[in-house]
């Protein structure tokens, strides 16, 4: 079955944008890059919510321009022909290489993972991983820490008061001191 995985930058307070809904204290170097270009690979398709669709819509121009170097050439190419699934009660089209979601969450998650297919089941946007958290879906999260306090903002975490163990899986800090954490959601067998 196909994992639920939630990867996005963070402060290191827990915070994907700031009290002003910037984040621009996230640009990847070129090594934070490289990994996040290897990381999609792993992606057999990605769940959206409304604003970060319109957020990565970026990505679908970019590529016009002459004087891209050879990462963002290669992270345009490999993201444009990523399916996506986007979440919006206001938006009445997509473009590119994404569809509305046609059923709720758990509906197009169930959908997602009986499919035949390659690759995890990205989630992204703080609002539809907590949902799909509320739900038990996500298996792992995949934090990228950046050495920055905010002091506010969107969390990372959904903040739902509910106890979630998590084994962790992996680490890795970079050279600009962005730490990768990834932990498993632990599933514990049902008492008898």
């Amino acid at each position: 079955m196909r994992s639920v995985t939630y990867s996005m930058g963070v402060s290191l307070d827990g915070y994907i944008v700031g009290p002003d809904g910037g984040f621009d204290w996230t640009p990847p170097d070129e090594e934070v890059f490289r990994f996040a270009i290897d990381q999609i690979r792993e992606v057999g398709v990605h769940l959206l919510g409304r604003r970060l669709y319109e957020a990565m819509l970026y990505w679908e121009t970019v590529d016009q321009g002459p004087s891209l170097d050879d990462s963002t050439r290669e992270w345009t190419a490999l993201w444009n022909a990523l399916p996506k699934v986007v979440f919006s009660t206001t938006l009445s089209t997509v473009r590119g290489n994404a569809r509305l979601a046609s059923g709720d969450l758990a509906e197009e998650i169930a959908r997602l993972r009986a499919e035949p297919g390659e690759g995890n089941i990205a989630i992204g946007g703080a609002q539809l991983a907590a949902e799909a958290a509320a739900l038990g879906f996500i298996d792992e999260y995949r934090p990228k820490v950046y050495p920055v306090l905010v002091g506010g903002g969107i969390p990372f975490f959904p903040r739902d008061e509910r106890r979630l163990d998590l084994e962790l899986v992996e680490t890795r800090t970079f050279t600009s001191s962005v730490h990768y954490l990834r932990y498993r959601v632990a599933r514990r067998a049902p008492s008898t």
